[in-house]
């Protein structure tokens, strides 16, 4: 009966002991530590605990602060990579990128856009959905395999200023990506640590859209 009493005791003050350290720190080695004592203090004298589990419980510990240790500095090398992410981008702004669009905003003045066909097709057309679910279909006509381009006119076509989402079907009515071209006119940081390209008045879009650099415009002398 009374053995049973001193191992009540001992799981309460494990217990109320890892509450404390892990509200206070989280600290892995302090909660180990004051749990190690208190186990010590409350043990049954007549059953002491076995030294091969403190050895086993100690070396659990040590992979526990090992993989403490990597976690930390993986998150130290994930922020310095963040950093010259957007550093990176930094230095680009000014330059003509092109990224894979599934929606843009458009105003009057005309995009340039890009496609591949993975095999020739009799019909191409864009597809362009606006805000209002009001939808245009622009034919592109018979293009072949392979790439294509397309400069977007939002006048000639009488499509209002506004948000549009926009993708290719070719004759099958399979559903192909839309690239566009812009220059990056700035970069804003999130407040998750990344980035986001702004393109101009096209809209803002993630680093990972974009599938070519093609560089700055020459500077024309005078």
């Amino acid at each position: 009966m009374s053995t049973a009493t001193v191992t009540n005791t001992s799981s309460s003050a494990k217990t109320s002991a890892a509450s404390e350290v892990i509200g206070s720190n989280g600290s892995i080695s302090s909660m180990f530590t004051t749990l190690l004592v208190a186990q010590i203090k409350n043990q049954d004298p007549l059953s002491p605990t076995d030294p091969s589990q403190m050895v086993s419980q100690l070396t659990q510990l040590s992979q526990m602060e090992a993989l403490q240790g990597l976690s930390t500095q993986g998150s130290t090398n994930a922020g310095l990579l963040s950093s010259l992410q957007v550093l990176t981008l930094g230095s680009q702004v000014g330059s003509t990128v092109q990224v894979q669009a599934s929606q843009l905003n458009l105003d009057s003045s005309a995009v340039k856009t890009h496609f591949t066909l993975g095999s020739n097709s009799g019909k191409v057309q864009l597809v362009l959905t606006g805000s209002d679910g009001r939808e245009t279909r622009v034919d592109l006509g018979a293009r072949n395999i392979g790439s294509h381009a397309y400069t977007l006119d939002p006048k000639a076509l009488g499509l209002p200023a506004g948000g549009y989402q926009l993708r290719i079907e070719d004759a099958s009515g399979q559903k192909l990506a839309v690239e566009v071209e812009a220059e990056i006119s700035g970069v804003r940081l999130t407040g998750s640590g990344g980035a986001l390209l702004q393109l101009g008045t096209l809209g803002e879009f993630d680093p990972s859209a974009i599938t070519q650099f093609k560089g700055r415009a020459p500077t024309l002398q005078s």
